[in-house]
């Protein structure tokens, strides 16, 4: 456990960073202080940050860290703040080093198809970038637009087209990162291959800042596609969306993107946004196709979800595809209009959708707590969102308890407890769960070896 710090060790350390940092990147006191307490989630700890350090350069993330560890200070990295568990809290006597003002590119290689980026790069800007040179940065949350490539490989995110792509640990080649002491590494490689030593790069991906802070990243782009194809299939209830998606994925049909939502989410995103999806079923599933076989795809994937689905269209237009898919990055913000939101993200094997869906339906039920659904469909990975009394300042006992059913189902399924948001501080009560004793004592001692003195985003993770 993180050892305490102490009023002259905080005041130790806020001297020595005003000595050694530039006049600018330090932040003290509620007003530079009190916007880095919470992150996205919603949840908050007790008290305020001791200061935060804007660093621009990664001798200055080595100057917070190395003082830091001296002093057993703790120490919160943070980009973008648009994480989803608490990950990137800071409570009281933690130092912030946000991240958010290095936000360079400092290569983009069309010939490698390589670039190398700063933490603080947010994604969507990777991608414009990368496209310019008729290429793409594969990973693709619905947050793109807002968060950092650095969070997203603390949290190793996911999105709409892992589906085909992978995951961002799938993207990342190698890494530079400071460690607790303050030293600075390099992991990784800049070939698409390599297997030299342990793959430090894949185990600081994920690891949500408690191993080390990132301060720059080696990461893979790829060809953009030369055609997509999109379908947006509606169902009458969510359960047979998932049914078609599990008959797709028996079929061997493999899309870049299958984006599931439940009416509920869609009547949400209606009554945001001005659109009328809700009119057209009790769920939508929008599929996408891409690559020289994107059309020839879509086809056979339309010609199976007929058997399921109300209606089916197929566009390849990219103004109506774009459309589609705008409506489905703006269901979170559509959600928060209704309430304070506790989102969580289980993952199930594919075969075990339909099972899942019906089971979070019987869970809303059973705790009469508000849940809105959707997925990454083609992955197994689900968001149940549970919609809180924006007034009520504390989560209620009912949502934690559904809240744990949903885990308890995606474990009993054959699942996990989070396929892309990270563990931050919402779901460690059940980490040990998944993990196992012996694997969760295990974990406990590499973070120990990485951080001796626990002072890296301490009380997250694990």
């Amino acid at each position: 456990m993180p050892l305490p710090h102490t009023a002259p060790s905080a005041a130790r350390l806020l001297t020595v960073l005003r000595r050694e940092l530039p006049e600018d990147a330090l932040g003290i006191g509620p007003e530079a202080t009190a916007p880095y307490a919470a992150d996205r989630s919603g949840s908050r700890p007790e008290g305020e940050p001791l200061a935060v350090v804007h660093a621009t350069r990664a001798e200055h993330v080595q100057t917070a860290l190395r003082h830091a560890h001296e002093l057993r200070v703790p120490v919160v990295p943070r980009g973008a703040g648009t994480g989803l568990s608490g990950g990137a809290n800071a409570g009281a006597g933690s130092v912030v080093v946000d991240l958010s003002r290095m936000n360079r590119i400092l290569e983009l290689s069309p010939g490698e198809q390589t670039a190398v980026v700063e933490p603080g790069v947010i994604t969507a800007e990777l991608d414009r970038a990368a496209g310019e040179f008729g290429l793409r940065y594969a990973p693709d949350p619905a947050s793109a637009a807002i968060s950092t490539v650095g969070g997203n490989i603390a949290t190793n995110a996911g999105g709409l087209r892992c589906a085909k792509y992978g995951v961002t640990r799938d993207a990342v080649l190698g890494l530079d990162a400071v460690l607790a002491d303050g030293t600075l590494i390099r992991t990784g490689r800049r070939t698409v291959k390599g297997v030299t030593g342990y793959d430090l790069t894949a185990l600081l991906t994920g690891s949500e800042g408690t191993l080390g802070v990132i301060t720059a990243a080696t990461v893979r782009l790829r060809p953009v596609p030369e055609s997509t194809a999109t379908v947006a299939a509606y169902f009458d209830t969510f359960a047979e969306g998932a049914e078609a998606v599990s008959a797709l994925t028996a079929a061997h049909v493999e899309p870049a993107m299958a984006e599931l939502l439940d009416g509920p989410v869609l009547a949400a995103v209606d009554a945001a946004q001005g659109t009328d999806l809700r009119s057209r079923g009790g769920s939508l599933l929008l599929l996408q196709c891409d690559g020289r076989a994107a059309e020839a795809e879509a086809e056979a994937a339309v010609r199976l979800l007929r058997k399921h689905a109300a209606s089916v269209e197929t566009t390849t237009d990219p103004v109506e595809a774009d459309r589609l898919l705008t409506a489905r990055r703006l269901v979170l913000p559509s959600l928060e209009r209704l309430g304070r939101v506790l989102i969580e993200d289980i993952a199930v094997p594919r075969s075990q959708l339909a099972p899942a869906v019906r089971e979070i339906a019987v869970i809303a039920e059973r705790h009469d707590v508000r849940i809105f659904t959707f997925a990454h469909a083609a992955d197994g990975n689900l968001h149940p969102i549970l919609v809180l009394d924006p007034d009520s300042p504390d989560v209620p006992e009912a949502a934690w308890r559904a809240a744990s059913d949903i885990f308890t189902t995606a474990l009993r399924l054959g699942g996990t407890l989070t396929g892309e948001h990270g563990v931050g501080t919402l779901k460690r009560r059940w980490l040990a769960e998944e993990l196992g004793a012996e694997q969760h004592a295990l974990q406990r001692r590499v973070k120990a070896a990485f951080d001796p003195h626990h002072v890296l985003n301490p009380g997250k993770a694990l």
